[in-house]
């Protein structure tokens, strides 16, 4: 059985986009990590360490856990806080090209394999307006960056070059072939 080690709604439509049946188990991770470490290590370490979690409790399991940053010229941009915190992190992103790493970690029958995927992403330069608009729909405060592409947040994207799922918060495309690579 595939256990999804994580409370993303995102990741859960995109499994059952693929065909996958699993469960949910929401991890209760801690996920501080040393300032300054690189996005990428960030999101595998993140990862692991959920993954690692789940399974001691389903060792007979397929484990799939996951995590999502946004940077944006070195700057982590987490979850927003309040409304303040997403309308700064719009601004920010405002006609600039900003990076999304997800990590991934699956363990399976005492195998793991861990790694990440990384996409670009241009917004259009917003108006205040485009902010104000976006962030009465509610949208920008439960995702990474404060915005979702698979939502509203797509009449805020210029460009990608890369995953478009992996922007949603899993790489759907890889993940399915490791997981039938297990």
């Amino acid at each position: 059985m595939l256990v999804l080690a994580s409370t993303s709604p995102r990741r859960s439509e995109l499994l059952k986009m693929a065909g996958y049946e699993f469960s949910v188990v929401p991890p209760e991770a801690n996920e501080n990590y040393l300032r300054g470490t690189p996005p990428v290590q960030i999101v595998e370490q993140l990862s692991t360490r959920k993954a690692k979690l789940v399974a001691k409790d389903h060792p007979d399991d397929i484990v799939l856990a996951a995590d999502t940053l946004v940077v944006l010229k070195g700057r982590i941009l987490g979850k927003p806080k309040d409304e303040q915190e997403a309308k700064a992190m719009l601004k920010l992103l405002s006609g600039n090209v900003h990076q999304v790493y997800t990590g991934y970690c699956i363990i399976s029958g005492g195998k793991m394999v861990t790694g990440h995927e990384c996409t670009s992403v241009e917004f259009y330069t917003l108006k205040d307006s485009d902010i104000e608009a976006y962030l009465a729909t509610g949208e920008p405060m439960d995702k990474a960056g404060a915005y979702g592409i698979q939502g509203r947040g797509a009449l805020l994207v210029k460009r990608i070059d890369g995953d478009f799922y992996n922007v949603m918060g899993l790489p759907i495309g890889k993940i399915n072939r490791l997981l039938k690579s297990l």
